[in-house]
């Protein structure tokens, strides 16, 4: 019994922690996550078109 209750304090105690974490964090991580996908989205699309002209040049000759 006492380890189950042991296991319920730390569950709160995370909880309470991810809360005050989304609280004053996520408006932070959002927008830098936001920057991150923007700019990974651009480079995949490059990288993509790039690979693309390859592949049709090299088998197109």
């Amino acid at each position: 019994m006492r380890q189950v209750t042991d296991l319920r304090l730390w569950a709160i105690l995370f909880l309470i922690i991810s809360v005050i974490a989304a609280v004053f964090g996520f408006v932070l991580i959002v927008g830098i996550m936001a920057v991150v996908a923007r700019v990974l989205f651009f480079l995949f699309a490059v990288l993509f078109v790039l690979f693309l002209v390859r592949h049709y040049l090299r088998h197109h000759r």
